[in-house]
């Protein structure tokens, strides 16, 4: 019996609704899942929902964007209390910045690519924060790409002259508010090389100090050597181990599923929020 801890909806980056994306979740076979979206909780209701209609056991979950020293980091958080003020604080602050930032980098792609901010919002999930894939999908949409992925490898790319940084809470500080707001902090593919710059074995292990209870091990964006030397860390720290696709519908060729977690660690991330 097995879950996948890492989706998303339309609501983020997702290319489903959480309609959509709890129904093809309902004919995988898991046992249950957790709706991840980036920065938001919006999606929890509706989920929690459809779980139920579908006797799927929903983990409430959030993936929160980091940075540190220019890196980007991503935490997974589960179980938080989301109306817990100084993690939300943060959250805001970042969705805020991500949405300024995303307008400057369209006014930087108009100037050589036929595309405006209309084009984007066409592609962006209501009450969703817009963020670079939106802008992917407006590309592929003129027709400038064949999908996000070879967006994100050219004309998105941090190295690219139309990238704009963004806010984004210390991934140190991020495990000590998830934590303070009762969640349980699992650091998402921590060494997914394809993305550019990794997190360092020095980060991991401050953010182990600082309250990290796991690694997603799992996850097709960490190589299989990658994967035994982070399960052989999460071991030496008695971290959870998880397993997750980090689904986005049509976004990524990534599948429902082909990464999963045992029942028995998500007990272990219940008992750990206490719920």
């Amino acid at each position: 019996m097995t879950y996948d801890l890492h989706t998303h909806s339309r609501i983020s980056d997702g290319t489903q609704t959480v309609d959509e994306l709890v129904t093809e979740i309902a004919q995988t076979g898991l046992q249950g899942f957790a709706l991840t979206d980036h920065d938001t909780v919006a999606g929890w209701p509706r989920a929690a929902e459809l779980s139920a209609e579908f006797g799927l056991d929903f983990v409430p979950g959030m993936e929160i964007s980091c940075s540190a020293a220019g890196l980007s980091v991503h935490l997974l958080c589960y179980l938080h209390d989301p109306t817990f003020a100084p993690l939300n604080d943060e959250i805001n602050r970042a969705r805020d910045s991500r949405m300024t930032r995303a307008q400057r980098m369209v006014e930087l792609l108009a100037e050589d690519y036929p595309i405006c901010w209309d084009d984007v919002l066409a592609q962006t999930g209501e009450g969703a924060t817009v963020g670079r894939p939106h802008l992917a999908d407006a590309l592929v949409a003129a027709g400038v790409v064949a999908d996000r992925s070879e967006a994100f490898a050219s004309i998105l790319t941090p190295r690219s002259r139309y990238y704009v940084p963004h806010y984004a809470v210390d991934p140190v500080d991020a495990v000590r508010l998830v934590r303070a707001a009762g969640g349980v902090p699992v650091m998402a593919h921590p060494r997914a090389r394809s993305r550019g710059r990794i997190a360092s074995p020095e980060l991991i292990e401050e953010m182990i100090v600082a309250g990290l209870a796991g690694l997603e091990v799992f996850h097709r964006d960490n190589a299989p050597e990658d994967q035994r030397w982070l399960a052989s860390l999460a071991r030496s720290h008695d971290l959870l181990i998880t397993g997750s696709s980090d689904y986005h519908g049509a976004g990524k060729p990534n599948r429902l599923g082909e990464n999963t977690t045992p029942a028995e660690t998500v007990a272990r991330i219940r008992e750990l929020a206490g719920v």
